[in-house]
């Protein structure tokens, strides 16, 4: 997805102007985005259609947060009144970001960072017996792939047979791809909701009972 955004230089970052916490206690916070196009962050209005969406499931949640990049989805639900928050990043330049911008959110008490193959995390949280109420996901796009199997990471996050062990009793997993990417839906998952912007799509599952 190309990035409309308007970027302001500081330091060795890049603001993006309409990159913010979107509601909440740190409503309006703005956050640092690695420069280049490392991370795509979520556009504030595909945030807010999802937090709407989500309404009341936020507060008190416990929130892992796949693919993290800046962590904005992760410190939208602290703000919004979750009460913890992981966040797994393989890039450790990307997760010392998150930690600033948790610092800045006035929220870094409540969310730890892990630098780690997402993958990996998965399978380690779930042999501890992790549980989250929400899963959030919204990792690299995929290529467009009509007439063939998806091998983008949403796919993989999908197929992944570990991951449905960590939501929680009525958990969701909001999971973020491109229009140009179909994705195969296992039968350990059913949709509850689809969210469009452009060329996001927003997907919500819970885990088939």
């Amino acid at each position: 997805m190309s990035l409309a955004f308007q970027f302001v230089s500081f330091g060795d970052f890049l603001y993006v102007a309409r990159m913010r916490i979107t509601g909440g206690r740190a409503a309006r916070r703005v956050l640092k985005v690695p420069p280049g196009l490392d991370v795509r962050p979520t556009p504030d209005l595909v945030k807010q259609a999802i937090f709407n969406s989500l309404g009341t499931r936020v507060a008190g949640a416990r929130v892992l947060e796949l693919f993290a990049g800046t962590g904005a989805l992760s410190l939208e639900c602290l703000s919004r009144g979750a009460t913890s928050a992981l966040c797994i990043e393989r890039s450790s330049r990307h997760a010392a970001l998150i930690r600033e911008n948790a610092a800045v959110a006035g929220c870094a008490d409540m969310l730890q960072v892990r630098v780690q193959d997402v993958f990996t995390a998965v399978r380690q949280l779930a042999a501890t017996g992790e549980r989250f109420e929400l899963v959030l996901a919204d990792p690299p796009y995929g290529e467009k792939n009509i007439g063939r199997r998806s091998t983008s990471f949403a796919q993989q996050l999908l197929d992944d047979e570990t991951l449905p062990h960590l939501c929680a009793p009525g958990g969701l997993l909001v999971l973020g791809h491109s229009k140009r990417d179909t994705l195969t839906l296992p039968e350990s998952w059913r949709e509850h909701k689809l969210l469009k912007h452009g060329d996001c799509i927003m997907r919500f599952f819970a885990v088939r009972q």
